[in-house]
């Protein structure tokens, strides 16, 4: 009985013969071609469906991919490229045997020319969007945070520095798949110097499977770097000039070395941007302090000079035909000089009138480091093991300098020995955090139809912050004791998934997984040893995804999962910035973390997508709303909790190729969005519609030129309570490949209209704190001036050589194959 048991249990196991697309490739003398390029292409559209690379012998394997027709395209550094017949995968044919293929050697030397990317921009996936950023001539010279500002369903927050997907916040960033845990307000700060050169894709996952964290209830956005498997010594140098406001500039080298066992890569981009922008602010309120009702006129301006510098280095070695390990470092440092110049006229009612003038001048310096080896192994049965350990150290400070007046009507200081109205006053903010991750994942075909993912990951956060602000009293700086912080937080976090591919017929797949979370959080105020955060949480994240194949051109998908935002380290902390002498930024220790369940409904038709998403958030996360202090004597801008929010959205992704010169692709989004707010003076439910959308134009043109006109619009949208207005832009960029790889001139244009005004509006849907009712509009630098830059780029090396006159107009084969 024994011995029947195990011989059941192995038969289950046990491997199942598994359908492969196979053969191999020799040169012309009978020798095998080693670590060419194996593309497997849907037959209807050619785009890529699965790559692979030869190995020593010329041989090669594809797992065979569903029902369908396909093509098979080789393509091998000095050799001519060669395409297979049109053949058929179905269920009585799963396997396709080339046998051996002789290739043909070019007959003459190649002259050296870079290789041109004819990626769509935009690709609709299961999960969610691919931006294939290099595909956009607007790419050079701009920052990350641009290429996700012109992203489909992506909302830039630029006052309040948040990022919005799909109409909702609670969304986390991730670089090369490793989830970046720092403050939101660090983050776009840091996105904003991260050059988009360095960018291969970015990914927007609003589906996500249960392999990734289940951090982001908006979903998650991940940025893929550049990393060139290209045969040989390859790089790229680019240069950046511009002015809008101010001066901007940007230099970067891109280098990488592979030599089909080993394989190096770095680059360095350093930026400068000089910028400006002004807020004018008209307010109504009802401040105890100053005596009651009272009217605010305010103008703001803020001149901005950043310099930032991102580096990487990377290197990967095969160590044997089942081995390969590797490690990269990434870094990101940022030094800023920000002076603001503010000037409010306060109405007291009925008469009296005070003004004030201020000028807060502040450093920010900032370095983000990410580090991660790993050591995957290739065991039986085409089972992988891949073990992985990150670090990431971020560091920030943020001192500041206020000088004001407040005087009433006669000219008189308003009492300077109240901390609120000092004359002089001073800030500091420090921030640290460590991170340090563990993983392990594997995976295994275990028959043709069946594939398992299974993976366990734990990750250790601390978090240093300590922060105040100063009044300077008879000559001596007294701390303002509302506003002190000084703050310690641990944070653990331990996950296992499990995930399984399932191909319930030639047409029908599955995808069904869970992912368990346990996570602790506890934050100690330092300066009294009072343990003011101590919760856990532990829960699992179920996700199920359905695919249909009605045809070679259709397509229908069907997928749940359910998601998590936990509060951030600045959402828990205490006091921590300046606004004016009334109000202050601060921390909310009581906010729950938010849940979040997702159902998208797809639809695929060729290139053309169209998804329609359900989601239902309990306690989602609105930050900067509006509460008073106990004694109404303060103002505090903090995070809250909404009760709930509904979501219904529309998503369509349609793309057109007008003719062989002329594509475009239009991305809408919009829809149902319902929430309730209770923190309020008087709890508030809000319906509206929400739309977006945005739009490419790509033109080739005559001797080598190329032209790009790109625009996004949003319409009106809710941060919590705060209403805020619809804005959008249109840019443009055109180029010039220039003869005998003489390198690409473009010239890019950023707000071609002027219109990158952002209002916000408080108070519109219900009584705030102190009945504040206002107007705030925000003037971009590029509302004043179009942003001009003009980049020059050039590609060196074995990379930069292809067949122009024999094979001009073929496909970027170096970017394809970067993933199988």
């Amino acid at each position: 009985m024994k011995r029947l048991c195990l011989y059941l249990l192995s038969c289950c196991l046990g491997p199942s013969a598994i359908a492969q697309i196979s053969g191999s490739f020799v040169n012309t003398g009978g020798q095998p071609i080693p670590f060419a390029n194996v593309l497997l292409l849907n037959g209807t559209d050619t785009t890529l469906v699965k790559a692979a690379l030869t190995d020593e012998k010329g041989l090669y394997s594809i797992a065979s991919p569903p029902a369908g027709k396909y093509l098979l395209r080789f393509t091998g550094m000095g050799f001519q490229i060669w395409h297979s017949p049109l053949f058929d995968i179905s269920a009585t044919r799963k396997s396709q045997s080339f046998g051996q293929i002789t290739i043909h050697e070019l007959s003459h030397q190649l002259g050296e020319v870079v290789i041109q990317a004819e990626k769509p921009l935009f690709q609709p996936q299961l999960e969610g969007m691919v931006v294939n950023v290099q595909s956009s001539l607007l790419t050079k010279g701009s920052s990350a945070l641009s290429i996700l500002e012109r992203s489909p369903g992506v909302m830039i927050d630029y006052r309040n520095n948040s990022i919005a997907l799909n109409g909702k916040n609670g969304v986390m960033v991730m670089l090369n798949g490793k989830l970046i845990r720092i403050p939101m307000e660090q983050l776009v700060h840091l996105l904003n110097g991260m050059s988009a050169d360095d960018i291969e894709k970015i990914e927007l996952l609003t589906s996500p499977s249960s392999k990734y964290d289940a951090e982001g209830s908006a979903g998650l956005i991940n940025i893929v770097l550049k990393k060139d498997k290209q045969q040989g010594t390859n790089g790229t140098l680019s240069l950046t000039g511009g002015y809008g406001y101010g001066e901007k500039a940007t230099a970067g080298i891109h280098l990488s070395h592979n030599t089909g066992k080993l394989s190096s890569y770095g680059s360095y981009t350093y930026s400068r941007n000089r910028t400006y922008s002004d807020i004018y602010i008209l307010s109504y309120q009802d401040m105890p302090v100053f005596g009651g009702r009272m009217e605010v006129l305010g103008y703001d301006t803020t001149r901005h000079l950043q310099h930032n510098h991102d580096a990487s280095l990377g290197i990967d070695l095969k160590a044997n035909a089942k081995t390969s390990l590797g490690a990269s470092v990434s870094y990101n440092g940022s030094r800023a000089a920000v002076t603001d110049y503010n000037y409010g006229r306060y109405l007291l009612y009925p008469d009296s009138v005070l003004t004030y003038n201020g000028q807060i001048n502040r450093e920010t310096q900032w370095r983000n480091l990410v580090s991660s080896v790993y050591v995957e192994r290739t065991m039986k049965h085409d089972a992988r093991l891949n073990f992985t350990a990150d670090y990431l150290y971020f560091k920030n400070d943020n001192p500041s300098q206020v000088q004001s007046s407040f005087i009433t009507s006669h000219g008189k200081q308003v009492d300077s020995n109240d901390s609120l109205f000092a004359p002089s006053q001073r800030g500091m903010a420090n921030t640290v955090i460590q991170v340090g991750v563990l993983k392990a994942d594997y995976s295994r075909q275990l028959n043709r139809k069946l594939k398992l993912e299974a993976g366990l990951k734990g990750t250790y956060t601390v978090s240093n912050s300590t922060s105040r602000i100063e009044s300077l009293i008879d000559g001596k700086w007294i701390g303002r004791t509302e506003t002190i912080n000084d703050m310690r937080m641990r944070e653990s976090i331990g996950a296992a998934y499990i995930s399984a591919n399932l191909q319930l017929a030639p047409s029908l797949s599955l995808t069904a997984g869970t992912r368990y979370e346990y996570t602790r959080t506890k934050m100690t105020n330092e300066r009294t040893g009072e343990r003011t955060v101590d919760r856990t949480l532990s829960a699992l994240f179920p996700n199920l995804a359905f695919s249909k194949k009605l045809n070679d051109h259709t397509e229908l998908q069907l997928s749940y999962t359910k998601r998590i935002s936990r509060p951030s380290y600045n959402d828990l902390a205490a006091f921590v910035g300046y606004s004016d002498p009334t109000a202050v930024y601060t921390g909310n220790q009581f906010l729950q973390p938010s849940i979040t369940h997702n159902i998208k409904l797809g639809y695929n038709y060729k290139s053309y997508s169209f998804s329609l998403l359900f989601s239902r958030d309990d306690n989602p996360i609105a930050r900067y709303q509006l509460t008073q202090s106990p004694a109404a004597n303060l103002l505090y801008v903090s995070p809250q909790n909404l009760a709930y929010q509904h979501n219904i959205t529309l998503q369509a992704t349609l793309p057109w190729k007008v003719n062989d010169w002329w594509d475009m692709s239009y991305n809408l989004i919009g829809g149902y969005r319902q929430f309730r707010a209770d923190y309020p003076l008087v709890p508030v439910i809000k319906s509206y519609f929400g739309y977006s959308g945005n739009f490419t134009e790509s033109f080739r043109l005559p001797q080598n030129f190329g032209l790009e006109l790109t625009g996004w619009y949003n319409g009106n949208s809710y941060n919590g309570t705060i209403k805020v207005g619809p804005m959008g832009t249109l840019s443009a960029g055109i180029k010039k490949e220039l003869k005998n790889n003489g390198g690409t001139l473009q010239l890019s244009v950023a707000d071609l209209l002027k219109t990158m005004t952002i209002n916000v509006y408080y108070g519109t849907l219900t009584d705030e704190a102190f009945y504040i009712k206002n107007h705030v509009k925000i003037n971009t630098e590029s509302s004043r001036s179009p942003v001009f830059k003009l980049s020059y780029s050039r590609s060196f090396g074995m990379g930069s050589v292809r067949q122009t006159r024999q094979q001009e107009g073929a496909k970027d084969e170096r970017d394809r194959i970067r993933k199988d």
